[in-house]
């Protein structure tokens, strides 16, 4: 199968839910494992470097939150929140905490596959001389001011300072930059980095600017690096 050897590790207390997603995900030739505990889930995560994580909020040892803040700053692979079906706070909070994505309760299984299967494709991109960027620029390295993007080692530095990103931070950052100038409406953002459609309530893409924006200052850029343009989308400009 196509997923065969792709190690998801499901973090969920629940055990009818953890055998249930543990069975989607087998049936999509996947290598799906259960972890019950938020602090064991840590270890493992750290020491095992799954594909994936499916990361339920509820947990035992230490919540789903502080799960993602503790992983996040080392580990690259994919996080899928699981949430409650209302919790729009709850999975704004997971993508703050470092999510890339989250999938309501009761968990649909196609959404499930759908959002999985599009994170993986990212992680799983070979980056090639003759790739052309989404810019229709055929490089992998893109400079705008201090701003140094290499999109081979998925790098950033501002002013030789490597700038921590997370996959999908450094994806959407280099659509942006690759952009220079140009707006790039929420539908493209949703399309390209997530391959659905922007149904006009969802703050994923929202909260993912966000914290890119803080990396950016952190390491000594600028905030309006990164425009919003109000109904329309966002704008990428370094000035002189």
């Amino acid at each position: 199968m196509e997923n065969e050897d792709v190690s998801v590790l499901i973090v969920e207390d629940d055990p009818d839910l953890a055998e249930a997603l543990q069975e989607i995900l087998a049936s999509e030739g996947f290598d799906a494992d259960i972890e019950s505990n938020g602090a064991r889930a840590i270890e493992r995560i750290e020491d095992e470097s799954p594909a994936a994580v499916l990361l339920d909020l509820e947990l035992p040892g230490a919540n789903g939150f502080e799960v993602c803040r503790q992983v996040r700053p080392d580990y690259m692979g994919a996080i899928i929140m699981l949430t409650g079906k209302k919790g729009e706070n709850e999975h704004i909070e997971g993508l703050e905490a470092g999510a890339d994505d989250y999938v309501t309760k009761p968990v649909s299984s196609p959404v499930l596959i759908a959002r999985l299967n599009a994170l993986l494709r990212r992680l799983h991109q070979i980056s090639e001389v003759t790739d052309v960027s989404l810019a229709g620029l055929d490089t992998k390295q893109l400079t705008r001011g201090p701003l140094e993007i290499d999109r081979r080692a998925r790098e950033a530095h501002i002013d030789d300072d490597h700038v921590k990103l997370t996959t999908f931070e450094f994806d959407l950052l280099w659509l942006l930059a690759s952009r220079t100038g140009s707006t790039v409406s929420r539908d493209e953002l949703y399309e390209e980095l997530l391959e659905r459609q922007y149904d006009g309530l969802d703050r994923t893409i929202d909260v993912h600017i966000s914290r890119l924006r803080k990396k950016l200052v952190e390491f000594g850029g600028e905030s309006d690096w990164i425009k919003t343009v109000h109904g329309k989308g966002y704008q990428f400009f370094v000035g002189d």
